[in-house]
């Protein structure tokens, strides 16, 4: 990893926001192809809140190649960017292109279930995040139930006489 790109990292995990951000999108003019510069500097906007900011290098880093665990956090600060932004279509539409590449990424699906509430899939989003809840937790009283929460998580309406 380049070591400016390195110290911005560091300046971010010790609070200096600004200071980081204005490192990296140095590191952006000097290296405009890298995808992995274009995902840290939108990371370096969304923790200065500035999301509308972050996502065309969220968008950038995606399509210069980004990959493994930094493409993965991609598609979670896109698609949680644009649901705070109110961009809910946008942002269903990236979930679910983050979990046709990552299917087994449960922040994806819990991000993407937020999305989903946001645009009243309600009884989807549940589904999404019982199954998530009782396929990830090791809580033994989640652990002993999870049978009947798999088995409701997608009949959240039904009812049997």
């Amino acid at each position: 990893m380049n070591q400016k790109l390195t110290h911005a990292i560091q300046l971010r995990s010790e609070g200096k926001l600004k200071e980081s951000n204005e490192l990296i999108l140095s590191l952006v003019n000097e290296f405009p192809i890298d995808p992995a510069i274009h995902y840290q500097c939108a990371w370096s906007f969304d923790v200065l809140g500035e999301e509308s900011k972050a996502a065309p290098y969220y968008e950038k880093a995606i399509e210069l190649g980004l990959d493994g665990e930094e493409l993965e956090g991609a598609y979670i600060g896109l698609g949680s960017t644009y649901r705070a932004l109110g961009h809910y279509e946008r942002s269903k539409k990236v979930f679910l292109n983050g979990l046709n590449k990552f299917p087994n990424n449960q922040a994806i699906l819990c991000f993407y279930a937020m999305t989903l509430y946001n645009l009243e899939e309600h009884e989807q989003a549940m589904g999404f995040l019982l199954k998530s809840l009782a396929t990830t937790s090791a809580d033994h009283d989640i652990t002993d139930y999870k049978r009947a929460i798999l088995f409701y998580a997608d009949k959240l309406n039904d009812t049997w006489n």
